[in-house]
């Protein structure tokens, strides 16, 4: 065995130990009094041993990345790496979602009675439903909202309503819209990593981007759709930071954040990756103005049509502690949360993130990483980003504001810790254990999102 990976193997072992902690604890909290209310702790699901039209086309892409995605990454031109990427991701998504069947899931997955269809016909009037927004939030208002509409802004809820608009109305529309725009998520991390770390870097990540774990939450859920749109905020900040149009890219990149804020308050922290995007660049002051511009346009255009973000905020807070939130001890849920990121996001990143810490503790080179138009050290940038991701991650655990559902809740976060796949000599191996983990997960249990 190679001295190299001796230490990823004890970095997956201790995952895997908090994993079987969470477990074994979580397991007999749940038996005992029935405050965690989920039903195979720490993951809100349930043990159901199935398969489904999904597992063929699941086992097929499977096999194909890890035997040929490493190669293709490494010599398929870069718009065609692209365009492969978000192809592959998409199949490999939506064969994960039909391993629960077309309606279990995709077409009925966002429309229980917890989720942001079912209010889509309150939105008849948008700028009276925006100004009346906040008066429904709590449980023991009038007309109460559902938990899922509650517990975000109205951004979530108007895209389903816009879409239903223009005649994509319905739960099989939304989950195909999720899933699609979900699937693009890696490509902007990808652009971002070839912007800050290089392109040796970014083809290194591209397999573990496309095979991950996460994809089992990524469809069906409106949080792989609140990933694209995070995941394309830094890449376009990324690319303005890198001198790629400067001033069109910062202001996209604005719009973008301002647009996250619309749609989940806890996105806001995605300001931790961004520091470190701007931290990263070489012209991040001249960017700023631009970025600036554009981050106020769409709270400015929710403010003015009547919806008072902060109103909102507190009075989730209120609702999160009437409910469930107000039940689940923080005391298990702030390592369990912890433990379901590292099921989300797989051996080969909790590997990967061992490399990222010693490459910024040890300034460690990283594995395949060369000298190019990134900088001298392209593979402690990438880290860098990582780890800024992370501590974003790590703040959100630590607010209490997030017990459970954090398989699905944190998949922005997720998508940035993925590239630190890039950092591990022999990818097949660990794409294989991503692969296994991922079908295993989709087979053995039925996920809630």
């Amino acid at each position: 065995m190679r001295r190299d990976l001796l230490p990823s193997l004890w970095a997956v072992l201790a995952g895997a130990l908090l994993v079987t902690a969470a477990v074994v604890v979580g397991t007999a909290v749940e038996r005992d009094d029935g405050t965690l209310h989920v039903g195979w702790p720490p993951l809100y699901a349930t043990w159901e041993p199935h398969l489904g039209p999904g597992t063929p086309a699941a086992l097929a892409v499977a096999v194909a990345v890890v035997t040929y995605g490493p190669s293709l990454a490494a010599r398929l031109p870069w718009r065609a790496l692209l365009g492969a990427g978000w192809g592959t991701a998409l199949a490999w998504t939506f064969s994960l979602a039909l391993v629960d069947g077309w309606q279990r899931g995709v077409a009925g997955r966002l429309t229980t009675a917890y989720e942001y269809l079912r209010a889509v016909d309150r939105f008849h009037d948008i700028p009276a439903t925006l100004r009346d927004f906040t008066r429904h939030i709590l449980i023991h208002s009038p007309g109460h909202w559902p938990a899922h509409v509650a517990g975000h802004p109205p951004g979530a809820t108007l895209t389903f309503v816009l879409l239903d608009r223009i005649g994509l109305g319905g739960g099989a529309w939304a989950g195909v819209w999720c899933i699609t725009v979900g699937a693009t998520a890696g490509v902007a991390v990808l652009i971002a990593v070839r912007a800050l770390a290089g392109e040796a870097l970014a083809r290194r990540a591209a397999p573990f981007l496309v095979l991950s774990p996460a994809a089992v939450w990524a469809g069906t859920s409106a949080d792989g759709y609140f990933a694209a749109v995070a995941a394309w905020a830094l890449a376009l900040l990324a690319l303005a930071v890198t001198g790629h149009r400067p001033r069109t890219a910062a202001l996209a990149s604005g719009l973008l954040f301002g647009l996250l804020s619309q749609l989940s308050y806890g996105l806001l922290l995605f300001a931790v990756p961004a520091a470190a995007v701007l931290l990263l660049g070489r012209s991040r002051l001249r960017v700023l103005p631009y970025a600036a511009a554009g981050l106020v346009v769409v709270p400015l255009t929710f403010a003015l049509l009547g919806f008072n973000w902060w109103e909102a905020y507190r009075l989730l807070v209120e609702r999160y502690y009437e409910g469930a939130g107000g039940v689940r001890p923080y005391g298990y849920w702030v390592w369990a949360n912890l433990a379901c990121t590292v099921v989300v996001a797989g051996p080969a990143t909790v590997a990967g993130l061992r490399w990222a810490v010693a490459s910024v503790a040890r300034r460690r080179p990283a594995a395949g990483a060369v000298p190019d138009a990134a900088g001298p050290d392209p593979g402690r940038r990438l880290a860098l980003l990582t780890l800024a991701a992370l501590a974003a991650l790590l703040v959100a655990d630590l607010s209490g504001m997030s017990k459970a559902e954090t398989e699905r809740i944190w998949l922005p976060f997720v998508m940035w810790l993925l590239p630190a796949g890039a950092f591990l000599p022999g990818p097949r191996r660990w794409l294989a254990a991503q692969a296994v983990l991922a079908l295993l997960l989709n087979h053995l249990l039925l996920t809630g999102w």
